[in-house]
C-alpha cells in the first residue's frame, strides 16, 4: 500500500500564473497530491486538453484565493514572493489558524517558507518540497537558525495539547538564547536528547549562573499564570490521563462533562491532558458518553466485566458487582486504559483519583469518575512506518522520495553512523534515536512502538532497506505482533544498494548474472553460508560479499577465499570498495589470490568476478555475453 508523504498537509493548493510556473509545479503536484490552479491564459502549457491535477480559475487571483483559502491546509506558489505577500495579506488572521504558505521560484532553485512556519507546518513542508524538486529550502525563523524546536510546536509530534501562557515572550527569550527553564513531569523526553550543545534550555534545577528568564511546563497539571507577570511561562499538556466512567443508563452528556470538569478542577488537572474515556463494554452505546467523546475527539475504550473484575481497586462495590458483574467500573476501566500505554511489564498503580459520584440537578442519571495516568501519551493519530534506504551515504545518491520521507517523519531511527550521514536532512527539533550497530532488533521494536503510538517513524538503513536492512526485521516483528497489515501503515523506500554503489565505482562487474552473500553469521548459521558460497562459486556467479570481516569475525573471509579458489583462477579480478561515495571512500582492485593482503572491514563490499570478468585500465569489466565455459 502506497502512503502519501504529504498526507499531513492536505488539502494542498498549488498556484502558478505563467507557463514556466505551471511546468515547474505540475510534476510536484503528482508527488504532493495537490490541485494546481492556473488562469485560462496558461492552459496552453498543459500537454493535452486536460490534466487530473489541474483546474482553471476565472477572474482575479486575489478573488480566487479568497474562495479556496478557508479549505486549504497548505498553498504552494510559483510566483514572485512580493506578489504572493500582496495576494494573501487580506486573508491572514493568525499563525495558529492560517494555512502553510510556501513559495517556489520559477527556476526551481529555492523553496521559501513564507507564512505559518511552525504551527501551520510551512517550515517542514518547505523542506519536503525542496527535496522533491532538488531545491534549497529557505527557513527564516529564529528557531530554525538556532537548530531548535519551535516552542509553540514542541509537542505536536506526540499529540500534546498546547496550554495557556505567554508564548510570544517565551519564544523571544529562546530566540535571544536566554536561559529557559524546562520542567517536564510527563510525556516523551526524546526531544531533549537531540538539542544542539549550545541550546538555551535549562533541563535540571538552575544554578545561579543560569538564572532562567522564562519557563516551560510539560505536565498534566493545569497551572494558573498571572497575565501581567514579567517572568513569562507556557505549558504543554501531554495526553496521559484516562478517565474511567461508570454511569446510570440514560445519563446525559452534560452530567458526564460537568463531573469530569469538576474532578479535574479540584485536583488541578488540565482537561487538555485527557487521553480518553474508559468504561465497561455494556456502556459502549451510551448516548451521553458517545456525544461527549465525539465533541472532544476523545476515544472511548471499553472493557468486558471479566477484565475489569481482575483489576485490584481501592474502593470496590458489591452492589456494582451484582449489577454488572465487576466490583469496579470507573477505577478498573481507568487503570486498564492507562495500562495499555505503559511499557511492557509495567504494573505500577496508576490511579490518581479514586471514584467520585456526581449528580446534576435537573439532569437525568448519575456518573462515577476516576482518573489514572499512563506512562506514555496518547497522540490521537494513526502512526506510519517509513522504511528508508539511504543508499551508499552521499545525499545526492538518495532518491527524492527517500529524502522527503526522512524530512517529514516525526521520528528518525537508525544506526549512529547512518544518522550522522543524513543529518543535513533533519529538521530543527526533529526527534532522532540512534542505536549501536548490534541493536537492530531493538531499533525495530522501538520504531514499531512509536508508530503504534501514532508517530510517523522513518527507519533508515544504508543501501536498500530491503536488502540486509531494517525493513525485513520490522515486518517480521510486526507479523509476530499480529499486525493487520494496515495500522500502522508501512511503506518501503528503495535505495541504491551497496553492491550497486561499489560496482559503479569500479566499472561494470555486475553486467551478467550475480548474487549477494553476507558473511555475517549473527542471523544465519555459518554452515548455510558456506553452502551458498560453494554453490555460487561453482555456478560462476559474480558475487558480492557483504559484511566480510569484523573485529571478532576474521576467519570467514579466508574460508570464502578458499572456496572460490577451488572453482576460479587465482587471477580472477576482485574489487574491494570501502565506504562508496563517502568522504573516506577507498577502492582496491586486486585478485582472488591476493584478496587477504588488503585491508577489509565491515564497511567494505567485495566483488568477485566470474570467469569472463577482466581488468582493463583499472576498470573491472564483465561482458554482457557469457565468455567463460565453452559448451561441448
Amino acid at each position: 500500500m502506497k502512503l502519501s508523504l504529504f498526507e499531513d498537509y492536505q488539502p494542498i493548493a498549488a498556484i502558478a500564473v505563467t507557463p514556466s510556473g505551471v511546468k515547474r509545479l505540475l510534476s510536484l503536484c503528482d508527488a504532493t497530491d495537490a490541485i494546481l490552479w492556473i488562469p485560462a491564459s496558461c492552459q496552453g502549457a498543459i500537454e493535452g486538453t486536460t490534466h487530473p491535477k489541474v483546474q482553471v480559475y476565472t477572474g482575479s487571483l486575489t478573488d480566487h484565493l479568497a474562495q479556496i483559502w478557508p479549505d486549504c491546509r497548505a498553498l504552494i506558489f510559483c510566483l514572485a514572493t512580493g506578489a504572493v505577500v500582496r495576494a494573501i495579506a487580506p486573508l491572514l488572521q493568525h499563525k495558529s489558524i492560517d494555512p502553510a504558505v510556501v513559495v517556489v521560484d520559477e527556476a526551481g532553485k529555492f523553496t521559501i517558507s513564507l507564512c505559518s512556519g511552525h504551527q501551520g507546518g510551512a517550515d517542514s513542508l518547505t523542506q519536503a518540497v525542496a527535496y522533491q524538486i532538488g531545491a534549497t529550502p529557505v527557513l527564516t525563523g529564529a528557531s530554525s537558525a538556532l537548530q531548535l524546536p519551535g516552542i509553540d510546536v514542541l509537542g505536536v509530534p506526540c499529540g500534546w495539547t498546547r496550554g495557556e501562557g505567554n508564548w510570544t515572550a517565551v519564544s523571544a527569550a529562546i530566540a535571544r538564547q536566554e536561559p529557559v527553564e524546562v520542567i517536564q513531569e510527563v510525556g516523551c523526553t526524546l526531544w531533549q536528547e537531540n538539542l544542539p550543545e549550545d541550546h538555551p534550555f535549562v533541563l535540571e534545577s538552575p544554578d545561579n549562573s543560569k538564572r532562567p528568564k522564562a519557563r516551560v511546563w510539560i505536565s498534566a497539571i493545569q497551572r494558573q499564570f498571572a497575565p501581567d507577570s514579567e517572568f513569562p511561562k507556557v505549558q504543554w499538556h501531554p495526553r496521559v490521563l484516562w478517565v474511567g466512567v461508570g454511569c446510570e443508563r440514560g445519563t446525559s452528556r452534560r452530567v458526564v462533562e460537568t463531573a469530569i470538569a469538576q474532578v479535574c478542577q479540584s485536583h488541578h488537572f488540565a482537561q487538555g491532558a485527557i487521553a480518553g474515556i474508559a468504561t465497561i463494554d455494556i456502556k459502549a452505546d451510551e448516548v451521553g458518553l458517545l456525544e461527549l467523546c465525539e465533541a472532544r475527539q476523545w476515544p472511548l475504550k471499553t472493557f468486558a466485566s471479566e477484565v475489569l473484575k481482575s483489576v485490584a481497586v481501592p474502593t470496590p462495590s458489591t452492589v456494582v458487582e451484582q449489577e454488572v458483574g465487576t466490583p469496579s467500573v470507573a477505577e478498573a476501566a481507568a487503570i486498564m486504559a492507562a495500562q495499555e500505554w505503559n511499557s511492557p511489564g509495567e504494573t505500577s498503580n496508576s490511579l490518581l483519583v479514586s471514584k467520585q459520584i456526581f449528580r446534576l440537578e435537573g439532569e437525568p442519571g448519575a456518573v462515577t469518575v476516576a482518573i489514572a495516568q499512563a506512562e506514555r501519551e496518547y497522540t490521537g493519530r494513526e502512526g506510519k512506518l517509513w522504511l528508508v534506504g539511504t543508499g551508499p551515504g552521499a545525499l545526492n545518491q538518495m532518491t527524492p522520495a527517500a529524502q522527503t520521507a526522512i524530512a517529514t517523519a516525526d521520528l528518525v531511527i537508525g544506526y549512529t553512523l547512518y544518522i550522522d550521514l543524513i543529518k543535513p536532512l533533519l529538521r530543527p527539533g526533529q526527534l532522532v534515536q540512534s542505536l549501536p550497530i548490534t541493536q537492530e532488533r531493538q531499533r525495530a521494536e522501538l520504531a514499531i512502538a512509536f508508530a503504534q503510538g501514532g508517530l510517523t517513524v522513518a527507519v533508515i538503513s544504508s543501501g536498500d532497506a530491503g536488502i540486509y536492512g531494517m525493513a525485513g526485521l520490522v515486518l517480521e516483528q510486526l507479523r509476530e505482533g499480529g499486525w493487520d497489515g494496515k495500522t500502522p501503515g508501512v511503506q518501503v523506500f528503495p535505495g541504491i544498494t551497496a553492491l550497486q554503489a561499489a560496482a559503479s565505482r569500479v566499472g561494470t562487474p555486475l553486467m551478467h548474472d550475480f548474487c549477494a552473500i553476507s558473511l555475517s553469521d549473527l542471523l544465519t548459521p555459518w554452515a548455510m553460508i558456506e553452502k551458498r558460497l560453494e554453490a555460487a562459486a561453482a555456478a560462476d556467479f559474480v558475487v558480492a560479499l557483504y559484511n566480510p570481516r569484523s573485529r571478532t569475525r576474521t576467519e570467514q573471509i579466508a574460508i570464502a577465499q578458499g572456496i572460490f579458489l577451488k572453482h576460479r583462477k587465482a587471477d580472477t579480478p576482485v574489487a574491494i570498495v570501502r565506504s562508496a561515495y563517502r568522504e573516506d571512500e577507498q577502492i582496491t582492485l586486486t585478485t582472488l589470490e591476493q584478496l587477504l593482503e588488503n585491508p577489509i572491514d565491515m564497511l567494505s563490499t567485495i566483488l568477485i568476478g566470474n570467469q569472463s570478468t577482466s581488468l582493463y585500465e583499472n576498470w573491472m569489466i564483465t561482458p554482457r555475453g557469457y565468455l567463460g565455459f565453452e559448451t561441448p
